[in-house]
């Protein structure tokens, strides 16, 4: 009698043990999906600061960034990209592109200060990138060119806050 109990106490673990493995499978490649998904394809990005005024908002957005156009080559003047900071690694930074490589660019070197202005050609694999409130933005002006390797993703879809919900303007 207790050998048969033990039986079937083996066989509903049994029956439960694969339907955990089945659940716990399920589980393991939606978050291989999710992990793909967020690296490759394109992920939610909170960006905040005041070098992108009027475009995004001071206390923040959230930005939904694509990232097949830089591996692709899709990004150009007027784009909003994401892009790995150049003095720190672990800093991402949004700017608008100005300029691809080869074109002619002339900036203010400090608009807050003076009308001096410096013109350069932006080399080759490079993209010059500059933030739309040139007065509070550390950007290619202070920078230098930006390598194109550096280039995240651009900026595709402002998702919060909710007022500003949709496509991010040129």
């Amino acid at each position: 009698m207790r050998a048969a109990k033990l039986l079937q106490y083996a066989r509903q673990w049994k029956s439960a043990a694969k339907e955990v493995v089945g659940h716990s499978i399920v589980f393991a490649q939606f978050l291989s999906l999710l992990h793909l998904t967020d690296t490759y394809i394109c992920s939610p990005t909170l960006v905040y600061g005041p070098s992108m005024l009027p475009t995004l908002n001071l206390t923040g957005d959230v930005l939904l960034v694509e990232k097949l156009s830089p591996v692709l080559g899709k990004v150009g003047p007027g784009d909003v990209v994401l892009v790995r900071s150049p003095e720190n690694p672990r800093k991402r930074i949004t700017k608008r592109i100005v300029g691809v490589e080869g074109d002619a660019i002339t900036f203010l070197v400090d608009p807050g200060r003076s009308d001096r202005s410096h013109s350069l050609v932006v080399p080759k694999g490079h993209v010059w990138i500059q933030g739309d409130n040139i007065y509070a933005s550390n950007d290619s002006r202070q920078l230098g060119p930006i390598p194109y390797g550096l280039i995240l993703g651009k900026v595709c879809f402002r998702v919060w806050p909710p007022e500003d919900f949709g496509p991010l303007g040129q």
